[in-house]
């Protein structure tokens, strides 16, 4: 059999039964169609959380007070934990390839100004915060660089404190009270928009000595230190730890770098764009089914066609890839239908809702195609064996 006559008998089926193929074929088209809009969602996803996770920079360290390690045996007295200091600070800035330490402690206050008053979020932060997560000051300054423990009442607003504040005023130079302190407004931030749900627009930054006798705190809640990128994290941390070990006594901090947090977070997120992707594909076991059926039928109808291939000469090698490219074309021409009509969803969904993060990963379309052609391989199998196993003269009886 010449190869032009196997793909016109493969397409005749096709044009004979116009309904059924199409039927069959929607069955594929749905199941791609389902794993393309949902990976779409699941790496919009991805790529948004990593991207706001990251904008800040990779080359961050942060130190938190606490092991999170569990450790045998019951150290008593000893397991009390050492808060973190503003001298832990100044220390990890002598350290070689820190570039930047900012110290943080977070909180919610009252903020008064002109009449006004709103609640917010107050972070108290070091004099070197907009070095350290690249931050930048839109009016005014930051707090100068002056002894932590004589820190002024001084205060930066939020793009969006700023204008319900002081709407259509500049700020700079006057008083507000946060949670009943005075404090002078010495500079305004650029707008930075939402990152993971917190809206640094609506906040307030005062310095950090102040936040801890704002909300009573005896120690830090965290220190960030930002180091050089020609050099590697784990001899930052090595250093860092050394350092905080030989003024604590012991290892009684946790230490936890950019990189290592963005891993963690990528691999979680990988698994769930897997998973939502695979309770898409479960809907392609459904189109199996049909072309497991249709196949089985076709072989049933054709019962007569094949004994007249077979009576021909046709082998019945030749008459099991006529079934089986049957199968595989049906599934291929389903599934590209389902990758066009996925990613036309998809990207409508983000046409409506352009908060929702869509990106149609391609490594996962070229393999929910593949997939889909091995369905119909898989599910033509059976089919294809019977009818090359059918006896001519059995068959040409046949009506």
């Amino acid at each position: 059999m010449l190869l032009p006559d196997l793909v016109k008998l493969t397409s005749s089926s096709f044009l004979s039964y116009r309904m059924r193929s199409f039927l069959t074929g929607l069955g594929i088209a749905i199941g791609i169609t389902a794993v393309i809009l949902l990976t779409s969602i699941g790496e919009g996803l991805h790529q948004f959380v990593l991207a706001e996770f990251s904008q800040f920079g990779t080359n961050i360290i942060t130190v938190q007070p606490g092991k999170t390690q569990t450790q045998g045996g019951n150290v008593g007295i000893l397991g009390s934990v050492r808060a973190l200091s503003l001298d832990d600070a100044d220390a990890l800035r002598r350290l070689p390839y820190i570039e930047h330490v900012n110290v943080s402690v977070a909180g919610n206050a009252e903020v008064k100004a002109n009449g006004r008053m709103r609640r917010t979020m107050v972070l108290g932060e070091g004099r070197e915060f907009a070095g350290a997560f690249t931050m930048k000051v839109q009016s005014g300054t930051f707090w100068p660089d002056e002894d932590n423990e004589q820190a002024r009442a001084l205060v930066v607003l939020g793009a969006k404190v700023s204008q319900e504040l002081y709407p259509g005023q500049n700020p700079l130079g006057s008083y507000l009270r946060v949670g009943g302190q005075r404090f002078r407004v010495i500079g305004v931030m650029e707008p930075k928009g939402q990152i993971l749900g917190m809206d640094l627009d609506d906040t307030v930054f005062i310095p950090a000595a102040r936040a801890m006798e704002l909300f009573n705190r005896p120690g830090l809640m965290e220190l960030q230190a930002s180091y050089r990128t020609s050099v590697s994290a784990d001899v930052v941390i090595r250093a860092i730890k050394e350092s905080l070990i030989a003024r604590h006594g012991r290892e009684d901090f946790t230490v936890i770098s950019q990189e290592q947090a963005l891993d963690v977070l990528s691999s979680v997120l990988d698994v769930l764009t897997f998973a939502v992707g695979a309770l898409g594909g479960i809907s392609l076991l459904v189109g199996a089914v049909g072309i497991l059926t249709i196949m089985t039928m076709a072989v049933t109808e054709r019962t007569a066609e094949i004994g007249l291939l077979r009576a021909l000469g046709a082998q019945q090698r030749q008459v099991m890839t006529l079934f089986l490219g049957e199968a595989m074309l049906l599934s291929a021409l389903g599934g590209l239908a389902g990758l066009g009509l996925g990613v036309g969803i998809a990207q409508g969904l983000h046409l409506l809702f352009p908060a929702l993060p869509v990106h149609t990963p391609w490594l996962f379309a070229v393999l929910a195609e593949l997939t889909a052609i091995g369905i119909g391989l898989a599910s033509g199998v059976a089919p294809a064996i019977r009818a090359a196993r059918l006896d001519p003269v059995e068959a040409l009886r046949t009506e």
